[in-house]
Formats: structure tokens, C-alpha cells, sequence
């Protein structure tokens, strides 16, 4: 049997255009899918195929039915889907007062620009100023703390091991996956070498319902009822947090002692790491809700792209967060192997399926919830993105997100800062707000730069008096120095030394986020929801059959 989820809301036409029915935005006729929240819409432009008509047991070959989940509690699962309110989701981007308040703003600045251009604009790059020494102060002080004293916890092979099978907890893992056929085989090859009893473990493979190559993949290579192929049926949004909480709605267990992960498709996670993670949990306090995994990069020598996303995550995953951990501040959780005890996890509702970063999301929700995050001392590999354009879609997703986070989170801001504290504030503002701000801002900077040097035009004097001449110069010299050195000094703490000497260019990789975030910003306005798919599998040759369909 099947979930039988509510059908979606008919689109309604009428003339040249037509209107979501997920959000009321109106599009043109010819639209296939809207331009604000993602949801596909043109109904005509989407004919099925007749197999499209079946039920999705149907659909599948006849032996690789029985690997689909059984989903006999189909009201359950529908019941307990988790459902966030719209004034903690970014279902809507921007509130009433949010509006209101970026009009006033833009009000004042272009009024402030009639009377006295110059006094506006030294205004504005001394602002700018001050947010980039802030931020930069503020990661150069969690980097130095958690090199001084790394907040991390470690659990042995021998202690992870001594976990008598029968006392292990129900461990829900849930794997999203879209279009991912070359790599899903691998996965479950990954999944099968993790060392936890199978009647323990509940593997959920959430697949859309129309990527029947991925389906047909999966079904081919299950090893056995541990794992269960879940087909998401079509709604809006089509996001990862709207599959990981159908998943979360049908995990197996008891609430109260159940666990909960997550893995992308691609994912090489370590063996012993469910069992490290239930020792953990075992020796913490209830108000311990999520342990997020370090994440690392099985390809780091691909080229220099992913020379540099190995120094980033590097930097990410063992000094910046564990800094956060020791500073009390809001985590924002990596997408992929956070381990959540399953009882806070329902009680924050699960992830935002509009939030196109529910992980940095969930991570700030479980924070002010009163939960808090710990950084646990085992590894996940990944394929680090080897493709400009296709690392450019995945890094403007996290950017959009990290936007949407900071949008959702500071409609109360008053309310904010008494639930995470004055410093968790600051912290979340320069940290969450920052990150995709300070990448928007420097290619104005470095315009202004150029144009010093080019032209020296009279304006660039007049806007840079000395004081501010010689803040924004040590924010040029000492930022720029800053930076690249906790970046060599985190791709050294790798042990490769290939990545010490690509750390000395990352200003090239600066470029490449700053492009990145130009572009959520112009999503963020036309299609907050809408998820651009990264595709993995591009750390490994091309066979021939591929190279064939390629050159056609």
C-alpha cells in the first residue's frame, strides 16, 4: 500500500497567466514551474506518461516490490508529518513588517543620498567596515579558541564497540536522494559496512516518485529489510527537509528513545559512527539533542576547486564549530550527518520544507528550543564539487538559505536575543548574517579598489577620510592576512601539503562566493524555495557508454 498524501491545489488560470497553487504568485501560462516558491505548476506542460497513471507499487517490476516500504498506517503517517507555523517557516520570505521596515530603510538612505550624497556614502562604507572587522574578529576568536581547546567529543573504536547489540536504540537513517542512480549503489555499499545490527537499524531511501532510474537502481541493490525505499510523492515543496520529514513521519521505534540521521547519496560515512554516537548521547545530558559528525572530502586532488572546498570544510568542521560549541553559541548544522535524538527533533518540528538550508535552520530552532549541539569526532567523506557551475548552483543554495535563516529568525528579533542570549545574538547575526553578506559586499570593494588604482577619481577621496581610510585599510591588509592564514593553518591540520600551498590562492575561490552569493540574492526575490540540484558522481571517469552520450 501507499501514503495517500492531500492533493495539491489545483493551479488557476485565467487568461495569459495562471497562479500557484502553492503560493498565489502569478506566472505566465507558459510558466513550468513558479519562479517564487519552485513548485512545478503548468499542469498541460507536464503530461504524464501512461505509466505515470499507475500507483507507484505498480509502476515498479514485479521482484523488486517487495523492497518497497510497506505503508499500511498511511493516516499515522500522514497524522504525525511534522508541520511548522509560517512564523517559523520560510514559507513566507519576507513578513509585513519586514517589508515595511526595508522600505523606511531604503526611504531614508535614497533621501539621506539627495541631501548629502558624500555624508551618505562615508555612512554606508563605515557600517560596511564595521561589520567586516566584526565578523572577522569574531571567527578569527571561535578559530584561536578551538585550536587552544577544540570542544569536540570522542568515543574509541573499543567503547563504540562494547555497545552490547540488544541495548542499541532504533536508528533511523534517512537518505534523500533526486536523479542520483550512478551513486545510490555506492551508498547502500557504505550504508552495509556500518556496524550496527541490522534489527536495529531502519534505512530509509526517500525517492521522489517520478525518478524511477533511481528507484530501479535502489531496488536492484537493497541487501535486505533494514532498508526500505520510501517513494515521496509529489507535492510542493520539492525540497530535502519536505522528503526528510515524510521520512521522519515513518521512522520506526519509540519516540522517546528513538535516533535519527541523515546521509546525502553520496555519502562514505564512518563504520563505527552510529555506535559512537549512541556512546556519546549515553554519557550527556538531555538537553544534548544533536551531534553533528565532522564532514571531509574524499577527492581533495581533483583540481583546485576542490583543493579549496577541502581547506573551507576543513576550517568549517573542526575549528569553526567547535569554536561555537565552546562559545555557547546557535550551530548551524551541517546538511549531512547530524545525529538527533528523535524526541527533540519532533518537538521543533522537524525541518523547514521551505528553507533551502533546514540544517543551518534546525540548528538555530533547536538552539532556541533549549537544546544545544555537540561536535562528535567522527568522519563522513563526500565528493567535493569539481565543477564551477555546478559548485556556483550548490554554494548560491546554501547562500539562499542562510539568507532565508536570518530572515525567519530575525522577525523577532527582541524575542531572539532573550532566547539565545546577548552574545548568541551577535554571534548568529555575524555568523549566519554574515557569511552571505560579507560575499556580497566585497566585489564593491574591490571595485572601489580598482578604481583607485585605474583612475584615482576625486569621489574615491572624498568618500575615504583618514579615519575611515585607515579602518577599511586594516580590514584590506589584516582581514585579507587573517583569512589566509587560519586557512593554511586548517589545510594543515589535514596532512596534505598540496592543500597548504592551494590555501595561498583563495582570494580566486573569494570570487567564486561572492558570484555565488550575487546569485541567491536574485533567487532569494524570484524562487526563495526553489532547489537547484547539485549533481555528484563527477569524481569518477567517464566510461564509455558515458562518453558516448556525451559526444551525441
Amino acid at each position: 500500500m501507499i501514503v495517500r498524501f492531500p492533493a495539491r491545489r489545483p493551479v488557476e488560470e485565467s487568461g495569459g497567466s495562471q497562479q500557484c497553487g502553492a503560493c498565489g504568485h502569478t506566472l505566465p501560462a507558459d510558466a513550468g514551474y513558479c519562479r517564487r516558491c519552485g513548485t512545478a505548476v503548468n499542469v498541460k506542460a507536464m503530461q504524464l506518461a501512461p505509466t505515470a497513471q499507475l500507483t507507484p507499487w505498480e509502476r515498479l517490476p514485479r521482484p523488486a516490490r517487495h523492497k518497497l516500504i510497506p505503508l499500511a498506517l498511511r493516516r499515522s503517517v500522514r497524522r504525525h508529518l511534522p508541520v511548522l507555523d509560517d512564523s517559523r517557516s520560510a514559507r513566507v520570505t519576507v513578513t509585513r513588517a519586514q517589508t515595511t521596515a526595508l522600505r523606511i530603510g531604503i526611504g531614508a538612505v535614497l533621501l539621506a543620498v539627495v541631501v548629502n550624497a558624500v555624508a551618505i556614502g562615508i555612512g554606508l562604507i563605515a557600517i560596511a567596515s564595521v561589520l567586516y572587522l566584526g565578523a572577522l574578529i569574531y571567527r578569527i576568536r571561535i578559530f584561536a579558541q578551538a585550536l587552544n581547546a577544540p570542544d569536540v567529543l570522542s568515543v574509541t573504536d573499543a567503547q563504540a564497540r562494547a555497545l552490547w547489540d540488544w541495548s542499541l536504540p532504533i536508528y533511523t537513517v534517512l537518505v534523500p536522494a533526486y536523479r542520483e542512480p550512478e551513486v545510490i549503489v555506492d551508498l547502500l555499499r557504505e550504508i552495509d559496512r556500518i556496524e550496527y545490527p541490522h534489527s536495529r537499524l531502519d534505512v530509509k531511501l526517500l525517492l521522489e516518485e517520478d525518478d524511477e532510474e533511481t528507484i530501479r537502481a535502489a531496488a536492484a541493490a537493497v541487501t535486505g529489510p533494514h532498508v526500505e525505499i520510501v517513494r515521496v510523492p509529489y507535492s510542493e515543496p520539492r525540497t530535502k527537509p519536505k522528503a526528510l520529514n515524510v521520512g521522519l513521519a515513518m521512522a520506526r521505534g519509540r519516540a522517546r528513545t528513538g535516533m535519527v540521521t541523515v546521509y546525502d547519496a553520496e555519502d562514505r560515512p564512518d563504520p563505527l559512527q552510529l555506535r559512537r554516537a549512541v556512546a556519546a548521547f549515553r554519557r550527556l545530558p538531555r538537553d544534548i539533542a544533536c551531534l553533528q559528525a565532522k564532514l571531509a572530502y574524499h577527492n581533495p586532488d581533483q583540481n583546485i576547486i576542490t583543493r579549496w572546498f577541502t581547506v573551507e570544510y576543513s576550517m568549517w568542521f573542526s575549528q569553526l564549530l567547535p569554536g561555537l560549541v565552546h562559545q555557547s553559541a546557535p550551530l548551524p548544522l551541517g546538511g549531512t550527518s547530524n545525529h538527533f535524538r528523535r524526541s527533540a527533533l519532533e518537538q521543533v518540528g522537524g525541518w523547514d520544507s521551505f528553507n533551502v538550508t533546514e540544517d543551518a535552520d534546525l540548528g538555530i530552532r533547536l538552539h532556541r528550543a533549549g537544546f544545544r549541539t555537540r561536535v562528535l569526532d567522527s568522519t563522513t567523506l563526500e565528493e567535493a564539487n569539481s565543477d564551477f557551475v555546478n559548485w556556483i548552483k550548490q554554494r548560491s543554495r546554501w547562500y539562499k538559505g542562510y539568507m532565508q535563516t536570518w530572515l525567519v529568525h530575525m522577525r523577532h528579533p527582541v524575542q531572539l536575543r532573550r532566547e539565545i542570549g546577548t552574545w548568541g545574538f551577535i554571534g548568529f547575526n555575524l555568523f549566519v548574517g554574515g557569511t552571505p553578506l560579507l560575499a556580497l559586499l566585497n566585489p564593491v570593494f574591490w571595485a572601489l579598489t580598482a578604481l583607485w588604482f585605474i583612475a584615482r577619481p576625486e569621489i574615491i577621496i572624498s568618500l575615504f577620510p583618514s579615519w575611515l581610510y585607515y579602518l577599511s585599510l586594516l580590514c584590506l591588509v589584516f582581514g585579507n592576512f587573517a583569512v589566509v592564514y587560519t586557512s593554511m593553518v586548517a589545510a594543515r591540520a589535514t596532512g596534505v601539503p598540496k592543500l597548504v600551498i592551494a590555501s595561498l590562492f583563495t582570494p580566486g575561490y573569494w570570487m567564486m562566493m561572492s558570484i555565488a552569493a550575487i546569485k541567491a540574492l536574485v533567487q532569494l526575490i524570484h524562487a526563495p524555495s526553489f532547489w537547484e540540484k547539485t549533481f555528484h558522481g563527477l569524481d569518477r571517469p567517464l566510461s564509455a557508454e558515458d562518453s558516448e552520450r556525451a559526444a551525441a
